[in-house]
């Protein structure tokens, strides 16, 4: 990388940070999600606004980090910033969730999950040879993966904008987090794995049964033993005496782990979001050694990378390449309808109440990062159209700014997620909410 290429680089990580915090403080100002405006910042920042209205401007400014270079060694460092980003998040997200799966919650989260992605999965699947594929389908012209496609964005939760949501509001140590956690989780697995079915059927015409049951089955193995042996593995490596890492900074250990419990991750091809999420939800079991320096980890990631890894998920929208108003409207209220009555609907059968179900339909309902992440793959497999792409996109962003804001507005009145639950620490006797930076 040449020195010119190292400072566009630095202009552009400048106006990406500083605009992700601004906008980041002004819609915490506003009483909305914090995430929403780190990725407006993003949006404002790319192809769709700057890009558009001043390409020359924008090329200038931000040469080498768009799609067409994509093969650049800047855009090599982008993506490593948006990755490492992402890792951190889910990294401190499972140090925060500390008894996820624990015996009190088992029942509940599996009631949350069965019903409330089942039903709105099936539901989507029976309706979608209903709806006009025509200007929903791709260039591959497939049913049966869009039909799966669509049925995945209505049921799926993100785990990553409702781990930052929580952590903006500060109950990321709650039951509640630990219960959306929970069913995001286990619901991500299936879907990612309905997903890879939806693009092999899209790339192929047919299913590699042994190729997904294998990927599924390492998958599910690999989930299984960094919740039930990794933590029991690290208190043992903890203690060795061997281990002068630990001793001498704390610190670089968990990042080590962190990157450990990724490659191994990489290495099977399994999502790295899982990985950092397990390798946090290891790490913290040992909170006397390692309790200060994951909470410095994640003191410097929600300050720099985890804002620059939601504005490039921003960045990269291009919103500009088609929209269909009465589409998004229609997509919209009858997939979140679908998500909200079948997550209300779970946690009631679950034995929750009707201010708790709602609260947790609510969470739940928020389409975020894995939203974005099906519609661009779907798209780039040719499964969906580029009005549908767009659509799914605006949708995964509407419903995690609501859940966001439903969230922030039961905490400001002073009312508990979960009955039973003490009152947040960081809201004041007249209602104002504190949210952490």
């Amino acid at each position: 990388m040449s020195n010119a290429d190292f400072g566009s680089l630095t202009i552009f990580l400048f106006l990406l940070l500083a605009a992700a915090r601004i906008f980041g403080h002004l819609f915490t100002r506003l009483k909305q999600p914090k995430v929403v405006g780190e990725i407006l910042a993003g949006v404002l920042l790319g192809p769709t606004l700057l890009g558009h209205f001043a390409p020359s401007v924008s090329e200038k400014l931000l040469a080498g980090h768009g799609n067409t270079a994509a093969g650049s060694p800047s855009a090599a460092v982008l993506f490593f910033l948006y990755n490492f980003g992402l890792l951190l998040l889910m990294f401190s997200s499972g140090a925060e969730t500390k008894g996820l799966f624990n015996r009190e919650d088992r029942r509940q989260v599996a009631w949350l999950g069965a019903l409330g992605t089942g039903i709105p999965f099936v539901a989507a699947l029976c309706t979608v040879p209903l709806l006009p594929l025509a200007i929903l389908s791709g260039r591959v012209h497939a049913k049966i993966p869009l039909m799966l496609v669509i049925s995945i964005a209505v049921a799926v939760t993100s785990i990553p904008v409702i781990s930052k949501i929580f952590h903006d509001l500060d109950i990321l140590h709650t039951r509640f987090a630990r219960l959306v956690l929970g069913v995001a989780v286990i619901e991500d697995i299936v879907l990612w794995a309905v997903l890879a079915i939806a693009t092999a059927l899209a790339e192929s015409g047919s299913v590699p049964n042994r190729k997904i049951a294998i990927h599924v089955g390492l998958t599910l193995l690999y989930f299984g033993l960094g919740l039930f042996v990794g933590p029991s593995f690290l208190a043992w490596l903890n203690r060795s005496r061997w281990n002068v890492l630990i001793a001498t900074s704390p610190v670089a250990y968990a990042i080590v782990v962190l990157l450990a419990y990724a490659a191994v991750a990489a290495l099977f091809d399994i999502s790295l979001v899982f990985a950092a999420f397990l390798a946090g939800y290891a790490v913290i079991h040992d909170a006397e050694r390692m309790g200060r320096a994951v909470a410095s980890i994640s003191e410097v990631s929600f300050a720099v990378f985890i804002p620059i890894y939601f504005a490039v998920v921003g960045y990269k929208l291009d919103l500009g390449r088609s929209f269909s108003l009465s589409m998004l409207v229609i997509f919209l209220l009858l997939s979140s309808s679908v998500k909200l009555l079948s997550a209300g609907v779970g946690a009631r059968v679950a034995g929750f109440s009707m201010k708790d179900s709602l609260n947790l339909a609510n969470a739940l309902n928020a389409r975020g990062g894995p939203g974005i992440v099906l519609a661009s793959v779907a798209f780039d497999a040719g499964i969906i159209s580029a009005v549908f792409y767009t659509t799914l996109v605006m949708v995964a962003i509407l419903t995690s700014q609501a859940a966001g804001a439903w969230l922030a507005y039961i905490l400001r009145t002073g009312q508990p997620l979960l009955s039973g639950e003490t009152r947040h620490p960081e809201i004041d006797e007249q209602g104002n909410l504190f949210v952490a930076a």
